[in-house]
């Protein structure tokens, strides 16, 4: 009998080749998991714009009544996490992928056609802190595609990715607790699906990762603007 065991080698390199080379964090424990294929119900919270199944996908949807993106959490609390999921645009301007602490914003992942941004949030408001780009690339998300993304958070320090894109950088914020990760749609129309979240722990390789990484503020493009947006956008990354 022929043997099989060099498929066997032949399908497990193939099934490693698939799997995202690891950067900040090595993945743990599942903490919730979903293919975003029903839909969207609790413990999931839609706070603003219209949140529906479409096509056997999450969709999300600004409402122009809301004067703010659309938003939607899930209410779980995190220490060290990777999340992923993949996206998909129907025509809205911007979306992101949202990390709070437990009170007020933390981090974000955000995302339009032409650029993919990581960043530190600005954590009070009013007050005098201010938000923090670690890296904006330009970029060609084409519409109609599902584009991945990978965002890990262990101790101090970040790291996001989108398709090849990704870069890190590190706050003392991120030491404290980590809550309600969501979704939000700036504009019609967002697809989601196959959320994953993870317990980690931090990669032992993560010093020879980040040196491949661009440096925090290393690599910003410019933001394009539209003429006339002015200070609204503000209300579209909840």
């Amino acid at each position: 009998m022929k043997s099989l065991f060099p498929y066997f080698l032949l399908s497990l390199t193939f099934a490693q080749a698939a799997e995202p080379r690891p950067l900040l964090a090595l993945p743990g424990q599942i903490l919730h998991e979903s293919k975003l294929d029903t839909a969207p119900t609790a413990p999931w919270r839609a706070a603003k714009g219209k949140w529906e199944l479409a096509n056997g996908s999450w969709q999300g949807a600004e409402l122009t009544e809301d004067k703010h993106g659309a938003v939607i959490r899930l209410p779980l609390q995190l220490k060290d996490f990777i999340i992923e999921y993949e996206f998909q645009w129907q025509g809205a301007r911007s979306t992101s992928l949202s990390i709070n602490a437990v009170k007020d914003h933390m981090a974000r992942i955000s995302l339009t056609p032409k650029s993919v941004t990581i960043q530190r949030d600005d954590h009070d408001h009013e007050g005098p802190d201010k938000a923090v780009v670690f890296a904006r690339f330009s970029a060609e998300l084409a519409p109609g595609i599902w584009h991945k993304v990978r965002l890990e958070m262990v101790g101090d320090a970040m790291t996001g990715q989108v398709n090849d894109l990704a870069a890190w950088g590190s706050a003392d914020l991120f030491t404290q607790t980590k809550a309600a990760p969501g979704f939000t749609v700036g504009g019609q129309s967002v697809a989601f699906r196959n959320l994953v979240i993870r317990e980690a722990m931090l990669n032992p390789e993560w010093e020879k990762r980040k040196a491949e990484l661009p440096r925090p503020g290393e690599k910003v493009a410019p933001l394009a603007t539209k003429k006339g947006s002015g200070k609204g956008n503000k209300k579209s990354a909840p």
